[in-house]
């Protein structure tokens, strides 16, 4: 009797642990919505999708008006955190944030680290040049000459494929994204090679002296997304997330107050 009776508190027990076993960890869009804040690392320095007022210490653009949307479809406040191209991917891998909006293009090193939202835009590295220039820069073989001045930001994607596809041309590094054009306004560089959604935008903010070329032809491939710390409900949710604001017209309408 007393053996049956151990038997039975053995297999009681067993199916217990197995039982808790088998329940999953908590996902970290669990941990967010507990949490009840949803951190957000941007650059700051980058419109119109980042902009980082360092009086006031608050973010606009089109990215933040998204990250408050998604704050407000997760039921959570929003927690912005800045960061720099340099060491974005530092602080995604310090766990710093749990998604990196901003501008932010998929590259794969960074999806060897995180996950990607579904796209959220196409396109790729093209020049921006005074006007009265943009019919001396239209191919990298143009640009890639002895005499030429490319500026680049550091750390990012822009630095990175000057650097591929530069070789005799001077590159100088300009520390600060935000007044990077204006050095080639004033005639302190020649051109900038960064994204078309860029080029247009600083085209618009310097009417008749910077003009974007062939922002429609870029010189390479490229997507925009939502850089994600690596949880498959969460990316779940972004995505779901992403496709009913485009179908319910919302993301068309954020896109349009800053890219139109």
């Amino acid at each position: 009797m007393i053996v049956r009776i151990l038997a039975g508190l053995a297999a009681i027990l067993l199916v217990t642990f197995s039982a808790e076993a088998q329940q999953p960890a908590p996902s970290r869009l669990d941990e967010i919505v507990k949490r009840g804040t949803l951190r957000v690392g941007m650059t700051g320095d980058y419109l119109p999708f980042t902009y980082l007022d360092k009086s006031t210490q608050t973010f606009r653009g089109f990215d933040v008006d998204m990250a408050e949307a998604l704050g407000k479809a997760l039921g959570v406040k929003v927690e912005y955190v800045p960061t720099a191209w340099p060491k974005l991917m530092k602080d995604f891998e310090a766990d710093q944030f749990d998604i990196a909006m901003g501008g932010v293009s998929i590259t794969l090193d960074r999806q060897k680290k995180g996950l990607f939202s579904t796209p959220i835009m196409r396109e790729g590295k093209t020049p921006i040049s005074r006007c009265t220039d943009v019919a001396k820069y239209q191919t990298l073989a143009d640009i890639d000459k002895k005499g030429t001045r490319v500026i680049v930001n550091p750390g990012g994607t822009n630095e990175r494929f000057a650097r591929a596809h530069i070789k005799d041309a001077a590159i100088s590094v300009h520390g600060d994204n935000v007044t990077i054009f204006d050095e080639i306004a004033k005639g302190n560089a020649d051109l900038m090679m960064t994204d078309a959604s860029e080029t247009r935008y600083q085209q618009k903010q310097h009417p008749g002296v910077l003009c974007a070329v062939h922002p429609d032809k870029p010189f390479d491939f490229a997507e925009k997304a939502y850089w994600l710390q690596r949880d498959v409900a969460l990316k779940a949710f972004v995505d779901q997330w992403l496709h009913l604001s485009t179908e319910d017209g919302s993301f068309r309408r954020i896109y349009a107050a800053w890219f139109e």
